[in-house]
């Protein structure tokens, strides 16, 4: 049962509004998903999308797309998140909800003036030489401006659209009461709205802030300060805040406009070859890397030089990790099914009723079939999403971190097929696959994991002693409790009790009527007789709900 503090009320009377806008989307995107479902040709024109074509023609994906679409940035912002996330929506959904697209209005100049005015303290003219009116681009979060600085050089200011942080904290608290509700509706079970919102709300706010961006920038720009292949756009502190973001405007062609590019002279191999390495050296060497490796957010710049944008998402490869997945990839190069099982299982949240057995047969043939695929044509993007709907079927949440990484390299070999369609990233990655290898094996690593676990004996030892005095302390004073947790015991009891009361009820009514205890009816005792029904009632109820729950002559 959701329950509702009395705190709250007033805040959910002000969002009044917005509840009731957001609930009337859902509702007409529902319908028309039943209207589909059922077939009803002569209901299918009564709820039609913006465009004025009918809902309930488009599929099931599809229509949560649109749904998403029309409730706002904040909603499509989460259409993008969810379409890395295949191993909770599947990827069905999560391929349909990579065509979101943010059509967001820019805020006009006054209010970007005003915005400008309130970061950074002064007008546009005393700190901008030029500064074009017209938005290049708007987003769901923001929108970008061309313009100069005083010593002449072009930058792109990304300023954040008035309101929009009040907007995305009233659509968060909606989100989060509408993912209290999705958790008792077992459709959605699957999904798990309630983990699923507040990762969200955690990325989401993360992106508001422009700071982070920035520092973003920064940490990528010290990293491929020597490669001269990829260029990473200078941000410029003096004039950002955490709403407004001034950086270097690199001039280019984007990766999406391939016949552009041909005809611009590009050598689109090379280019494919380039950006694959860039984002392997941020996985693999610096565990650090952009996470929105999509066709529109890189642009080639002369010289075949490689320039990326959008940098609110990135992505982190801590220690841990990475040797996690120098394990999958020799268990797999082993063909070590039962490694590869255990590795997914303790990387990933495992349902009670995982069934290991069906598991490890799946993962053997995954193994097996893969393996025995040459390297110059092994697909990777194809095993990845084979793995990814297989810890789905088997309704294993992985880590946010570990999900995304691997979105990131389907969506990098997607991206280099479009410049090279016999592209093959595991050709690129084969020097930091021996790479992995070799890090494992040595010494270092070794000495460094037996530091860390010294560490943590010498943590344990230190607080050991005190926990287990308190314990004593406890006993000694009989304030030592055990709790135990009866995990669906309750249901048994309640229904135990009911039938108790039920029987009881039954047999003292049967006793009035048999006595004709009165007040009577043509010698029938009115109690008797009531109470007679209502036990008959109460009886009917319980065969009901034990019914309902399969158990009520099913063996285990």
């Amino acid at each position: 049962m959701v329950t509702i503090k009395i705190t709250t009320i007033p805040q959910l009377y002000r969002n009044l509004n917005r509840w009731r806008e957001i609930l009337s989307v859902l509702s007409k995107y529902g319908l028309a998903d039943w209207i589909s479902r059922l077939d009803l040709e002569f209901a299918k024109g009564i709820f039609k999308d913006r465009s004025g074509e009918m809902l309930a023609r488009h599929t099931t994906q599809a229509r949560i797309r649109l749904a998403l679409t029309e409730l706002g940035p904040t909603f499509i912002k989460l259409g993008q998140i969810l379409s890395t996330r295949p191993d909770v929506v599947g990827r069905e959904l999560a391929d349909e909800l990579e065509h979101l697209q943010s059509d967001t209005p820019a805020d006009d100049y006054a209010v970007v003036r005003d915005t400008i005015r309130s970061e950074l303290g002064q007008e546009i003219e005393d700190l901008f030489a030029e500064f074009e009116p017209q938005a290049l681009a708007s987003a769901s979060i923001g929108q970008v401006h061309r313009a100069r600085l005083r010593s002449g050089e072009p930058v792109a200011v990304k300023v954040q659209h008035a309101g929009i942080q009040e907007r995305v904290r009233i659509d968060l608290d909606i989100l989060s009461g509408l993912a209290l509700l999705a958790e008792r509706i077992p459709e959605f079970a699957n999904y798990r709205p309630h983990a699923t919102a507040a990762e969200f709300q955690r990325i989401l706010i993360r992106e508001l802030d422009f700071g982070r961006e920035e520092r973003h920038m920064q940490e990528f720009a010290h990293e491929f300060e020597t490669d001269a292949t990829i260029h990473v756009p200078r941000s410029f502190p003096e004039l950002s805040t955490g709403r407004v973001l001034t950086m270097e405007l690199l001039e280019g062609i984007k990766l999406a406009e391939t016949t552009r590019l041909v005809g611009a002279g590009y050598d689109l191999q090379e280019v494919a070859r380039r950006g694959a390495e860039a984002y392997l050296e941020m996985i693999f060497t610096h565990g650090f890397y952009h996470a929105d490796p999509h066709p529109g957010n890189i642009l080639i710049l002369e010289g075949n030089v490689i320039g990326l944008l959008d940098y609110g998402m990135v992505g982190r490869i801590d220690e841990q990790l990475r040797e996690d997945i120098e394990e999958m990839l020799l268990a797999i190069a082993n063909r070590d099914a039962m490694l590869l099982t255990t590795i997914i299982t303790r990387l990933g949240e495992v349902p009670p009723q995982l069934d290991h057995a069906a598991l490890s047969v799946d993962v053997a043939d995954f193994v097996s079939h893969y393996t025995t695929q040459p390297l110059d044509s092994f697909d990777l993007s194809g095993a990845l999403t084979e793995i990814t709907d297989m810890i789905r079927r088997y309704q294993i949440m992985l880590p946010t971190r570990v999900a995304m990484l691997i979105k990131v390299l389907v969506m990098l070999e997607g991206t280099s097929r479009l410049l090279n369609p016999h592209f093959n990233l595991v050709d690129v990655m084969r020097p930091y696959q021996k790479q992995l290898i070799w890090r494992r094996l040595s010494p270092a690593r070794h000495v460094r994991k037996l530091r860390r676990f010294y560490s943590e004996m010498q943590h344990l030892l230190d607080i050991l002693p005190r926990g287990l005095m308190d314990i004593m302390q406890q006993v000694q004073s009989g304030k030592f409790d055990v709790h135990l947790d009866h995990r669906g015991l309750e249901p048994s009891v309640n229904r135990l009790v009911m039938g108790l009361l039920t029987s009881a009820l039954f047999v003292g009514s049967s006793l009035l009527m048999s006595r004709e205890v009165g007040p009577s009816i043509q010698g029938i005792s009115i109690l008797g007789g009531l109470g007679a029904v209502i036990s008959f009632v109460m009886g009917l109820r319980l065969f009901r709900a034990i019914n309902k729950s399969g158990h009520l002559d099913r063996r285990e």
